[in-house]
């Protein structure tokens, strides 16, 4: 008799290069694939988050012909449940090395034991898995370059054989688990706001557009947001649409300084995920507590300040255009995030952790390891972090980056009739800035002197 597995997707809603799907078909298995709507980490996503995930789901099922069990429940009782209704034996995953996720984990795989039903976890949703790169005293890297060279040495296999051809289970066969539907994720999704097509087919297309056009100038200009020159696949990173290990595994042929690049970047992510596998509590907890001691701004003035940051209307251009552009798509160049958040923290004096929770109630690629880190390189307190002195000026920033002031005519319109580099600066012209647009609602020079004192006397 044929036996029957359940893959329980996650982090990694794909068909190709899927080690865990591998698994879980070997040997001629039947396998049921299920998603669960999890209300802990749902509830923690933001509204565009959830809905490219219901995007992401659609085109997973549909390209499994329809056979995947969308179920709604508490995993440690869901799952095993599942599994039973369709006289499963095992439950495969891939891992998950979140904080979260590996207390989840423990409790199902608990639970399914109890059942009989074995647990068996493949893979990650990294090129390597999080807390395998170490030093050789078997501790943690704490600072990029030696992880980034250890990461290098380590290697990674190359990608898995193809999910086609799998015995699926249908759905309907789960005899007593109702269907859930996660199109509702779509209706809380802020009015005017543009997501990314989803689904692993979205993903290779952009892959496949970047590698085509935009990989080898890469090292330049990824740090211009007025061109399109970044790859825009963390959101696919995200959700496992796609794996690193199939984008390292094209970029190993390609030996240009924007290739390099790209590769460096993607072991930052892991070396993040490294970070919070080792220190879960650096997730909302700074790294290094050389900040712990600075004064923070609170009351009705500073909620105000944080209002106008958030919506974009700071009275700075560049950083208004960032903070829109999230609002408007769900996503933000990282020049931007890291320009939006000096300001944020140094400019406005609100600590980083308020910025991090509005980014993620917003970013469709929210990722706790990736925003919260790169949070803490802003503010000084993250591991390899830059200094707290090094502070972002938002108009010089703005002119070196977007030169030409594209940027900000696409997102500010206020702004749009406004030429060239002037439009970082619009107070400056004759008659003042455009109706409509606010003024500066602090100095940077005086914000910025200001900070340096808190640092010193913190």
């Amino acid at each position: 008799m044929t036996k029957t597995s359940v893959l329980w997707f996650r982090r990694d809603l794909r068909l190709q290069d899927h080690p865990a799907l591998a698994a879980a078909a070997a040997d001629g298995r039947r396998v049921l694939g299920v998603f669960l709507a999890d209300d802990v980490p749902l509830t923690a996503s933001g509204a565009p988050r959830r809905a490219f995930l219901a995007a992401a789901l659609a085109a997973l099922a549909e390209s499994m012909d329809g056979r995947l069990l969308v179920a709604h429940g508490r995993p440690a009782t869901a799952i095993p449940r599942i599994a039973r209704s369709v006289g499963a034996d095992a439950v495969h995953v891939t891992g998950d090395y979140g904080p979260y996720g590996r207390r989840r984990d423990a409790a199902v795989a608990a639970a399914l034991a109890d059942a009989g039903i074995d647990w068996v976890a493949t893979g990650s949703p990294y090129a390597i898995s999080p807390g395998r790169v170490r030093k050789g005293d078997g501790g943690r890297f704490a600072v990029f370059t030696p992880f980034f060279r250890a990461w290098t040495q380590h290697g990674w296999r190359g990608p898995a054989t193809s999910g086609s051809g799998v015995d699926w289970v249908r759905p309907a066969d789960a005899d007593g688990v109702p269907a859930h539907d996660p199109a509702e994720y779509a209706r809380t999704v802020p009015s005017g706001m543009t997501l990314p097509d989803a689904g692993e087919g979205a993903a290779s297309a952009a892959w496949e557009s970047f590698m085509a056009d935009r990989i080898d100038a890469y090292d330049q200009d990824r740090d211009r947001p007025d061109r399109p020159g970044t790859s825009r696949l963390s959101v696919h990173l995200k959700w496992g649409c796609i794996h690193p290990r199939t984008l390292l595994a094209e970029l190993a042929g390609r030996r240009s300084t924007g290739a390099a690049a790209y590769r460096r970047e993607l072991a930052w992510r892991e070396f993040y995920a490294d970070t919070v596998f080792h220190l879960p509590a650096s997730v909302w907890t700074s790294v290094d507590p050389v900040i712990q001691g600075m004064r923070w701004d609170s009351g009705a003035t500073a909620d105000e300040r944080f209002a106008a940051w958030r919506t974009g209307r700071t009275g700075y251009p560049y950083i208004d255009a960032g903070m829109r552009q999230l609002l408007a798509e769900g996503w933000m160049h990282n020049r931007l995030r890291m320009a939006t958040a000096s300001f944020l923290i140094k400019d406005l004096h609100l600590p980083w952790q308020r910025g991090a929770e509005h980014f993620l109630e917003h970013l469709v690629d929210g990722d706790y390891a990736s925003n919260n880190h790169g949070w803490q390189w802003v503010a000084g307190s993250g591991p390899q972090a830059a200094p707290f002195f090094r502070i972002f000026n938002p108009l010089t920033q703005g002119e070196k980056f977007d030169p030409s002031g594209d940027f900000v005519r696409a997102y500010v319109p206020e702004l749009r009739d406004v030429p060239g580099k002037k439009v970082h600066r619009p107070w400056e012209l004759d008659g003042g800035g455009p109706a409509g647009y606010p003024e500066p609602i602090v100095d940077h020079a005086e914000e910025r002197a200001e900070a340096l004192r808190r640092w010193e006397a913190r």
